[in-house]
């Protein structure tokens, strides 16, 4: 199994989020924390952004029943 590293431009392309409410989300552990890569760029685990994702789906369809 691969990982791969998305950057926050993809973060916010996938979640449809802001940079400052990824960061919030993130602090407030609602989000998937970033990875350091050097002291100034941080990527995301692909999977994981994918999981909350996925998981924002199921909330929506448990809702509706």
């Amino acid at each position: 199994m691969s990982m791969k590293l998305i950057r926050i431009k993809d973060v916010m392309d996938r979640t449809g989020l802001g940079r400052s409410t990824v960061y919030k989300y993130m602090n407030l552990g609602l989000f998937p924390k970033s990875v350091n890569l050097t002291t100034r760029a941080v990527a995301w685990v692909e999977s994981e952004v994918e999981a909350w994702i996925q998981k924002g789906i199921e909330r929506r369809d448990g809702e509706s029943r």
